[in-house]
């Protein structure tokens, strides 16, 4: 099949955009713990973008962590599987699918909460992006084994299936995160894969001949 200008690769860098993205939201939460204001300014809040036009939110939600842990064991993931993918697919490849995935997730957990009448819900942390990662991760690399809590070997597919199912079961529940932003990175992260990168990952994992 001819490329067309969606899936047309960029050329190959690697500037360890990981790196960066780490410092950026180091600084935004060292910022944000100076500036007590800034987490509602950068944070997704529904009721903001919707009467205040504050739209940034969809793209700076994901800079922007509730406290030290939360920050920690996200940018601990981009690290793992961040580092990875983007020496395998370029930094510019990289940073569209992390930016774009993240941002995406945003909108769909905006409008979600818009129609549910939940205006008032805080939305922030890289989460979103960062499952995205996690399944292109999984793609590239099938058969990766990844150590959950350091102990247990798993297969990296088998992880994004668990993690699938706890927040699609999780949502379901009140239980503060922001399962809707998991779910949501996921699935755009599919249709990158799959219409970008024009990548079955049924058949990498070979779930599908």
């Amino acid at each position: 099949m001819r490329n067309t200008i969606i899936n047309r690769r960029f050329k190959y860098t690697d500037v360890n955009a990981t790196a960066i993205l780490i410092i950026i939201n180091v600084v935004v939460f060292i910022l944000q713990n100076i500036f007590t204001q800034l987490p509602y300014i950068l944070s997704m809040v529904p009721i903001y973008i919707r009467l205040k036009h504050w739209y940034w939110q969809f793209f700076t939600y994901m800079f922007s962590h509730v406290d030290f842990w939360h920050l920690f064991s996200n940018m601990l993931g981009l690290y793992i599987f961040g580092r990875i993918v983007e020496r395998s697919v370029g930094s510019r490849e990289f940073l569209l699918y992390y930016l774009l995935t993240g941002t995406l997730a945003g909108f769909a957990s905006y409008f979600f909460y818009l129609y549910s009448g939940s205006l008032f819900t805080v939305v922030l942390g890289a989460s979103g992006a960062l499952y995205a990662i996690m399944l292109l991760f999984s793609v590239l690399f099938p058969n990766a084994v990844v150590y959950v809590f350091g102990i247990i070997p798993m297969r990296a597919p088998i992880l994004v299936i668990i993690y699938f199912f706890i927040d699609f079961f999780g949502q379901f529940r009140a239980d503060g995160t922001a399962h809707l932003v998991h779910l949501s990175g996921l699935l755009f992260g599919l249709l990158y894969i799959m219409i970008r990168m024009k990548i079955n990952p049924l058949k990498q994992w070979g779930i599908m001949k």
